[in-house]
């Protein structure tokens, strides 16, 4: 089975300014000379980390690591201002042209995945190869699913903390609650509803817990941004024009190389979202690894990835 590579340090760093005040931190890691490729975080609003280079062998790719508007080291941090899906669909097309890339892989996860799509789907002449994982459409099932009532049967000691920061008054549409309490002007109650939000999503995560990594993603500055950018994207559709935008539109991508890699037993995006997808996208490889979750840390969701990524890297 296929591990991770060994970590590795960032050979150049910097900011890329774009509209609304944002700037951009990104990074490039691995053969400077080396095939392009681009990670796109979840979230939205988780950003990267160094962990994340070492989905690619570093002789035969070079690695780009970007964090999005409001996350990670980005500036500012977790605003809300012009931060949709089409800000983020150019800010990535700016960064390759600003590095000077003729075409580059895409390989996103969760939102990652999401992201990929929307960008691939608009510009598809800047792609080799897509990798996706943890497939996230942002229909409007999807987010009932894990946001209202679905995944709650599954995880009802999870569910039962994410539910009672909420008065019950207000419980028939938790993400418009939630949105109000994270886009609060008083600190403590947007603390408050982060934290909440966010470790409803992390004890989801993996098939089986992993108590450090939901520390990780509870912490607070990394709370504060991904539940308030998840938030204010979800509330708003991903921003995208119909339900089903996604799937509308991949016929743009259908004569592109593509491997999906979902967990059997993913909560936050179940393998329906992969599934669908695959239909609408025959040519792309689905990978369905039989004993995972949504997080890319398990092992057969790792092994795939790392598969992938050396098969488009030769």
């Amino acid at each position: 089975m296929k591990k991770k590579y060994p970590p590795i340090e960032s050979y150049q760093t910097g900011y890329l300014p774009v509209s609304g005040g944002h700037e951009l931190y990104w990074e490039e890691s691995g053969n400077p000379k080396g095939k392009p490729v681009i990670f796109l975080h979840g979230g939205p609003g988780s950003g990267t980390e160094p962990s994340h280079r070492s989905f690619f062998n570093p002789s035969l790719y070079r690695i780009i690591l970007m964090d999005q508007r409001g996350s990670g080291k980005s500036k500012p941090h977790s605003s809300l201002h012009e931060n949709t899906t089409w800000h983020l669909v150019s800010d990535i097309e700016a960064l390759r042209k600003h590095l000077h890339i003729e075409q580059w892989v895409v390989f996103g996860g969760s939102w990652g995945s999401t992201l990929a799509l929307a960008y691939a789907e608009t510009h598809p002449d800047s792609i080799l190869a897509l990798i996706l994982r943890g497939v996230f459409l942002c229909r409007p099932l999807e987010l009932h699913w894990f946001y209202q009532f679905g995944a709650s049967l599954l995880f009802p000691d999870g569910w039962e903390h994410y539910l009672a920061f909420i008065p019950e008054e207000e419980r028939g549409d938790l993400l418009q609650a939630y949105y109000r309490r994270l886009t609060s002007p008083d600190h403590a109650i947007r603390k408050k509803a982060a934290h909440a939000w966010s470790t409803w999503e992390g004890s989801a995560l993996r098939l089986l817990p992993d108590p450090t990594l939901l520390r990780t993603f509870t912490e607070e500055h990394h709370a504060d941004a991904i539940a308030r950018i998840e938030c204010h994207y979800f509330v708003h559709k991903a921003f995208f024009s119909t339900d089903n935008w996604l799937l509308e539109h991949v016929h743009r991508i259908r004569h592109l190389p593509a491997v999906i890699v979902h967990g059997r037993y993913d909560i936050i995006c179940p393998l329906a979202n992969a599934w669908d997808l695959h239909k609408a996208w025959p040519e792309a490889k689905l990978e369905i690894i039989r004993d995972a979750g949504h997080s890319a840390s398990e092992p057969g969701i790792t092994d795939a990835l790392i598969r992938a990524s050396d098969h488009f890297g030769q």
